[in-house]
């Protein structure tokens, strides 16, 4: 049996119940590659495309707008990472410059392509736990829908 935790929102003088979603749940489930609403069904159709819906729970996952974000954070991790192997390994032996190439683009593209999956995971369950773009309660509430888009009738 699960247990749903809801919170009561007020918004301009109605109130509505909505369903919490922690953000650090939702993260974690999307950095395991599983889906950030019941942690069950799988995240990914392939490599970084996203299943069209949760085979467990049936909530809808191809709406997301992660975009951009992803490879920001890949590239951030791991420039910090390998810039600081590259520098201890510098004062430690006295390689060339093929050498240090040899040994860190290789590992440059290896954490990348490794990483690159997981962080699109936690970028998604945290879209999903912020109710960000699609996964919204109301799929044709205004900040869902694109300035040029009419609402449907």
């Amino acid at each position: 049996m699960t247990v749903v935790q809801t919170q009561k929102i007020s918004l301009g003088g109605t109130s509505e119940i909505r369903e919490e979603r922690p953000v650090g749940r939702s993260m974690r489930r999307g950095f395991l590659n599983t889906c950030p609403a019941c942690g069950q069904g799988k995240l990914f159709a392939k490599f970084l495309r996203t299943v069209d819906h949760c085979a467990c729970c049936d909530q809808r996952l191809d709406d997301h707008r992660a975009d951009d974000l992803p490879p920001y954070i890949v590239i951030t991790i791991v420039g910090h990472v390998m810039v600081g192997g590259y520098m201890a390994t510098d004062l430690v032996w006295s390689l060339n410059s093929w050498q240090h190439l040899a040994i860190w683009a290789p590992l440059t593209i290896l954490a990348s392509v490794a990483l690159m999956q997981p962080v699109k995971g936690a970028v998604i369950g945290l879209q999903w736990a912020l109710r960000m773009h699609g996964f919204g309660d109301k799929p044709d509430a205004p900040e869902d829908r694109l300035p040029d888009q009419a609402p449907p009738r």
